[in-house]
């Protein structure tokens, strides 16, 4: 397994970022697996599976750079440029287009595993890499983007919220379950391949969720001052793994829709993140945690911009009876 010594002042440092350009290699590497690991990911493939794959066959030399890129065990790292706050898409794909040929090439042997087949030996594989993930930007990223964003910006809320409830080796542990994974005496395992440890004192750490389920991590060459762990964020492209389910006793009380905001609020979330895990409209969303907070079933707290709302101990007491009437149901 691959892990990385983190000392307590670098984990105390680190932080959630959201990256554009980390959405759209995830969704590049959807397109290349060509398979969903579920339904919202499954419909966003028939939606745009197609124009990519026509678009490769009339360019074999980028096909083949895909192909070589994306190795088994290990992706090319001029491909995942180490995310910076704030940093948009743009700019990402800037440094990606920026890699030297020289470097680029070494990079594709590694993840290869091999030499580079003589359609490689050439010096514009940069270019060609950032025009593609510019066409899947455009294409199958930005028309979504707002929703998605805020998809991810309810996965950092939830993550923060189990820090300061569980601590960090809780939220290490569930980032990508059976690969990240604590392991004590400051060691994160980051991944199951068997490379080198590395030492991250002083180095920053982040980590950065993207909707589709895969992930990757990455760092900077040569000074290795930054290191990122990229995950899958609980909220998925549809919406329909982050919707909790809802016991049909709670539903007959509330009404589904309303039920299920209650089940979800088991993390803070704002009324935006509530509407993009459920797909519920901003009206109905307002509308169902106002009824809620009414109730008591819910409170609400500032976080700097954001009005979060999470479940009360009346919510709590009233989900679990819920769930232990289903479980005690013939």
């Amino acid at each position: 397994m691959g892990w990385w010594q983190v000392s307590a002042d670098t984990l105390a440092r680190s932080r959630f970022v959201l990256s554009p350009y980390a959405e759209t290699f995830a969704s590049l590497k959807l397109l290349h697996a060509g398979a969903g690991a579920h339904p919202g990911e499954q419909a966003w493939l028939r939606a745009h599976l197609p124009a990519y794959r026509a678009r490769l066959a009339a360019d074999p030399v980028t096909a083949l750079l895909v192909r070589a890129g994306l190795g088994r065990h290990w992706i090319a790292d001029f491909l995942t440029p180490t995310p910076w706050d704030g940093e948009s898409f743009a700019e990402a794909v800037a440094r990606v287009r920026a890699a030297p040929p020289g470097a680029v090439r070494g990079h594709l042997r590694t993840s290869l595993g091999c030499p580079l087949p003589a359609e490689l030996e050439r010096d514009d594989l940069a270019d060609r890499a950032a025009r593609l993930v510019e066409w899947v930007w455009q294409e199958g990223v930005l028309p979504y983007w707002e929703r998605r964003r805020r998809v991810l910006e309810a996965d950092v809320v939830a993550r923060t919220a189990q820090v300061s409830r569980g601590g960090w080796a809780a939220v290490l542990d569930a980032l990508r379950p059976g690969r990240t994974r604590w392991l004590g005496e400051s060691r994160l395992q980051v991944n199951l391949h068997e490379y080198p440890p590395r030492e991250l004192s002083g180095a920053e750490l982040l980590f950065v969720p993207v909707t589709p389920q895969t992930g990757w991590v990455s760092w900077e060459e040569p000074r290795r001052e930054r290191y990122a762990v990229v995950y899958p964020c609980v909220g998925v492209l549809a919406g329909e793994r982050g919707r909790p389910p809802v016991p049909a006793g709670l539903g007959a009380l509330l009404g589904r829709a309303r039920a299920e905001v209650l089940v979800l609020l088991e993390t803070p979330m704002s009324t935006t993140q509530v509407v993009a895990v459920t797909g519920q409209g901003l009206g109905s969303a307002g509308r169902h945690l106002r009824v809620l907070l009414d109730a008591g079933l819910v409170a609400r707290r500032r976080a700097g911009r954001s009005v979060l709302y999470s479940r009360t101990a009346a919510g709590e007491v009233l989900i679990r009876s819920a769930g232990q009437h289903v479980a005690s149901a013939p």
